[in-house]
């Protein structure tokens, strides 16, 4: 779902995304206040799920999914200081939320943006207070509900609109979880070949990071025909995007993603690298790859594999049709004759979503 690797930024963001980003930061915990308040007097456990959602949401991200959208309305004639844009940017931040808690369930990862993992962090405590039961599972069962609220709250903040942007919302909802789907598969299955993983990238992650926020913001602001054009820009970027996003899980520096270095190796993550390094390796190279999902992975077997991945042409070609796709995306702007400065962030973005590092 979102094998993301987000942390906080310190370069310079483009397209008002530091704009965009403390208004729907502010949205966010409006919402988780009074949520807390209304629960933790209930019961004052509650106030330990939200905390852990009010933790992971507050704890870094670039809100490109906001900023996205923000554009998107924007570019569609929205005024940039109507609330909905800011309660439909935090929609998508807590949609993310949903994803990447269920997504570390299932990949079994210990951290996220640099701290323990929402169901490692459950694990922990009931660990720590000697409860009855297997700690895993109570972490696990924990992490899901808390990412399943998140997914309410998305939904409770999304505002209304047309029958075209309800539609939409729920069809970028299937196919974030259709994507994690084949992701799983792949993983299990050991692979999938070039189209398989690109196939993925699109579904489980570079649609609703860009193309889809875009149109909700073209349909929020109630233009239906901008939205459908603004696919051809956040299609190919949305891939682009998640092919970044692969490589840095191999390459990535820890200090930076917030994961451990060869965390997408030790998973088995599907990608187009790992799609490239299958065709290509040979001989001793085949015992090396045969490594690839091995939990227990260490050090010196992800510096292996890195080299691996380099000499048999795989992060070129990655690199090569990342390149590819950014260059698609900003070449579809002039056709969409947009306002010139939702133009010119969106050219921002796009060389900002290529070129990240975390």
């Amino acid at each position: 779902m979102a094998g993301e690797t987000e942390t906080e930024m310190s370069d310079p963001l483009p397209g008002d995304l530091a704009l965009v980003a403390a208004r729907v930061e502010d949205r966010v915990e409006r919402l988780l206040d009074i949520e807390t308040q209304r629960w933790g007097a209930v019961d004052p456990e509650l106030l330990h799920p939200l905390a852990a959602l009010r933790a992971l949401v507050m704890a870094g991200g670039k809100r490109l999914r906001p900023v996205f959208c923000h554009w998107g309305f924007v570019a569609a004639g929205g005024d940039p200081e109507d609330p909905r844009i800011v309660d439909a940017g935090a929609a998508f931040e807590l949609l993310q939320a949903f994803a990447l808690i269920h997504d570390d369930v299932m990949d079994g990862s210990a951290t996220r943006r640099g701290a323990p993992a929402v169901h490692r962090r459950f694990a922990d405590r009931h660990a720590a207070e000697v409860w009855a039961g297997e700690s895993r599972r109570f972490g696990e069962g924990v992490a899901i509900l808390v990412g399943d609220v998140a997914l309410v709250y998305s939904d409770q903040l999304l505002p209304s609109g047309s029958p075209e942007l309800a539609a939409l919302w729920h069809e970028l909802r299937v196919e974030l979880n259709i994507g994690q789907y084949l992701d799983l598969s792949g993983t299990a299955v050991g692979g999938v070949d070039r189209d398989g993983a690109r196939r993925i990238a699109r579904l489980k992650s570079g649609r609703y990071t860009i193309e889809r926020p875009l149109q909700v913001g073209a349909l929020l602001a109630g233009d239906a025909d901008l939205a459908a054009g603004l696919s051809q820009y956040g299609d190919p970027l949305g891939e682009a995007f998640q092919l970044r996003d692969d490589v840095l899980g191999v390459f990535g520096q820890q200090e930076r993603t917030g994961k451990p270095v060869g965390d997408d190796l030790r998973e088995g993550k599907p990608t187009l690298m790992l799609a490239v390094v299958r065709e290509r390796a040979q001989g001793a190279e085949l015992d090396l790859l045969a490594r690839v999902g091995d939990p227990d992975l260490d050090d010196q077997a992800v510096t292996d594999l890195q080299a691996l991945f380099v000499s048999t042409g795989a992060l070129d070609v990655a690199e090569a049709e990342i390149a590819a796709l950014a260059g698609r995306a900003v070449t579809a702007l002039p056709a969409l004759r947009l306002p010139p400065h939702a133009d010119l962030a969106l050219r921002d973005l796009a060389a900002f979503v290529v070129a990240r590092d975390a």
